[in-house]
């Protein structure tokens, strides 16, 4: 599973950094979360397919986070998408969505099924899928805006060492144990409880646009990857909470107390022409820390 940052600016985008999108590739198809004005260029610089897309998460409607809506379900429908599209967003996201298809005009011969979320203060999950889920909470933010975690469900592993202990390798047979099925091997019975464990899976949380707290923490608990705006140094932490944002020492300390493995700030303003600074702060507080950039790539 990797990640691809595909824009890491806030308001205003730069000559370095684009708007908000990060692409999730879990193997048999990917995850967009937020689709900002230059998605599709990105993605293209970055070899990326957008048909491979089967589910995008907006967390909230200002423009720097759904601009590159409309032109990406348009692109789909030109290189003949079949497959369904779920759109899954905050409150009016059906509405904001019909008005978008409205204003462009144009049709799609592939389904788009539209999901709005009413998250609120408490984790809730609103998908699951034979293989992860995929949960939400509310943020602190002047609009409706959400955070969204992708929790793979454990896996099931061989235990080599025991098997090597009947005699067994590389055999047929073995599937079934990965199934949680018990088998018989040379008269003797394997126990697929002995056999195998549990692995547990990745977690990978994306939190944008959204002040600092508390409840953010056990949401984000025990996150492998957690990318959360920084939009700001701390001096400006007055300005953070008026907006709704966070300082990088904020997304530093929410990463702490979550005891996430990695974390990865994005979503700078355009005030500051590289993270160095953001960086810097983030890392006192919690030092495996590293400042996006676009088209960086995260293996989960």
């Amino acid at each position: 599973m990797r990640a691809v940052i595909l824009g890491t600016a806030s308001a205003f985008p730069t000559r370095e950094r684009a708007h908000s999108a990060t692409f999730l590739d879990i193997g048999t198809e990917a995850l967009l979360f937020d689709c900002g004005e230059s998605v599709q260029r990105q993605m293209t610089f970055a070899k990326l397919s957008p048909m491979k897309i089967s589910k995008i998460f907006i967390t909230h409607w200002h423009g720097d986070h759904v601009l590159g809506l409309g032109g990406l379900l348009q692109s789909m429908q030109l290189n003949q998408r079949k497959k369904p599209v779920d759109i899954c967003g905050p409150e009016e996201t059906r509405q904001r969505f019909n008005y978008m298809m409205k204003a462009f005009e144009f049709r799609t011969q592939y389904p788009i099924n539209v999901y709005e979320i009413k998250a609120g203060q408490k984790p809730f999950k609103i998908l699951e899928k034979e293989n992860y889920e995929i949960w939400a909470i509310r943020c602190k933010h002047p609009l409706a805006c959400i955070a969204f975690s992708y929790v793979e469900k454990p896996r099931r592993r061989i235990d080599i060492t025991c098997l090597k202990k009947f005699g067994l390798v590389n055999d047929p047979i073995i599937k079934n144990l990965q199934a949680g099925k018990d088998i018989m091997w040379k008269g003797k019975k394997i126990a697929a409880s002995k056999a195998t464990y549990m692995q547990k899976g990745k977690k990978f949380v994306y939190i944008v646009d959204a002040g600092y707290s508390e409840n953010l923490v056990g949401f984000a608990k025990d996150a492998d990857v957690l990318i959360c705006e920084a939009t700001f140094t701390k001096d400006l932490s007055v300005e953070a909470r008026e907006f709704g944002h966070m300082t990088s020492t904020d997304a530093a300390m929410l990463a702490k107390k979550a005891n996430v493995k990695q974390l990865v700030i994005t979503h700078f303003s355009q005030r500051y022409r590289d993270a160095t600074e953001l960086l810097q702060e983030a890392r006192k507080v919690f030092k495996n820390t590293v400042a996006a950039k676009d088209f960086m790539e995260i293996k989960i």
